[in-house]
């Protein structure tokens, strides 16, 4: 069986929680651990960040699927890396004794679309929240998301208007998706472009706290 290469920060002392962060499109397991040390400063979590596990001809890096069209993620690839995500997950909460419910599911971008998928999948536990920054709930044949089973759940996302990546437009649908199914939805929107905007950063932390 294929296993994901992955860094991790342990917390000081004893784990109140575990926070996963996938990072996106052409990126690796080092990109996001800076995010971490930010959105956790105390180190009151244990910090997971998987590497993708898919290089593509012509790209750098690496990723999670292939990319047809924005929003509707090539599903053989997608699939691919899903399952093996998904079972990242399953033993990193076996071998650590963290459970789901005392776990945040995060990401940017393309990894911002692997926490939704998995932190929303049909066939997945329930996550304490999930971190959403500039993505997208995919649009997959064979995959939908299980909203009815998360109500109440907390969700964090931010994008940018200015994002050439990934339209707003996007966050408003998973806004209005996700807060029409009683989850807990705080949305912020910037002026950024195709980044972590700082600006959200503070009320991440305070979102992130709160949440594990």
């Amino acid at each position: 069986m294929d296993e994901l290469t992955y860094l991790e920060r342990p917390a000081q002392g004893q784990a109140e929680g575990l926070l996963i962060l996938h990072h996106g499109r052409g990126s690796d397991e080092h990109d996001l651990l800076a995010l971490a040390e930010v959105l956790d400063r105390a180190q009151r979590l244990h910090v997971v960040t998987p590497r993708a596990p898919l290089t593509l001809p012509g790209w750098g890096g690496y990723h999670w699927y292939m990319v047809p069209r924005v929003g509707f993620p090539d599903p053989q690839s997608f699939g691919s890396s899903y399952r093996l995500l998904c079972e990242f997950h399953d033993r990193l909460w076996e071998r650590t004794g963290i459970p789901p419910q005392r776990t945040v599911l995060g990401g940017f971008s393309m990894g911002c679309v692997m926490s939704y998928a998995s932190g929303l999948g049909p066939d997945r536990p329930r996550p304490a929240g999930i971190l959403a920054f500039s993505g997208f709930i995919p649009t997959v044949p064979g995959w939908e998301p299980q909203l009815e089973s998360r109500a109440g759940m907390p969700v964090f996302i931010s994008h940018g208007r200015a994002d050439e990546v990934i339209d707003v437009d996007f966050a408003h649908l998973a806004r209005t998706r996700l807060s029409a199914a009683g989850l807990d939805v705080e949305y912020h929107e910037s002026a950024a472009a195709h980044r972590i905007d700082p600006g959200a950063l503070n009320s991440a932390i305070g979102w992130l706290a709160a949440t594990v």
